[in-house]
């Protein structure tokens, strides 16, 4: 059993415009992978679309803490980053899971490179489980950098 511990104390809601965008973009292709589960992979990959335009992009990740999209990253698809820490040290896969698991969606605070970059920013993500067409359980989320 995984307790909540300290470390994941929920972030509140940011109230910009942008906040608004993500959280609709999210719950949007949530009701995507609900109804194509991965044959929506391919949409959700692409550049310069809805779902992935400049900093902004979707990522789709199962209950276990293995990413199954991560079109800034593909390379980390299929690896499990549930220990990986950022660079303050918070284990915001963890974090991502329990937000999920616990309240279905919300907001999570961490670090991580902006893409193209090495250097870790701020940034906050909002998470929301889904349930693909076969069953499985996944979260999908987007995020803005706040630096």
């Amino acid at each position: 059993c995984l307790l909540a511990s300290p470390g994941f104390s929920a972030t509140p809601e940011p109230q910009s415009d942008q906040a608004k965008q993500i959280k609709t973009l999210v719950d949007k292709a949530a009701a995507l992978i609900e109804s194509k589960g991965k044959c929506a992979f391919p949409e959700l990959r692409k550049k310069d679309s809805e779902w992935y335009k400049g900093d902004t992009y979707v990522f789709v990740d199962d209950m276990n803490g293995t990413v199954l999209l991560l079109p800034t990253e593909p390379e980390l698809e299929g690896k499990n980053l549930t220990d990986m820490k950022d660079a303050t040290g918070k284990l915001w896969m963890r974090a991502f899971i329990e937000t999920a698991k616990t309240k279905g969606s919300g907001w999570v605070d961490y670090m991580w490179p902006k893409p193209g970059k090495d250097k870790p920013s701020k940034k906050i993500s909002y998470i929301k489980k889904a349930k693909m067409p076969d069953g499985k359980m996944v979260f999908v989320g987007a995020g803005m950098y706040l630096e």
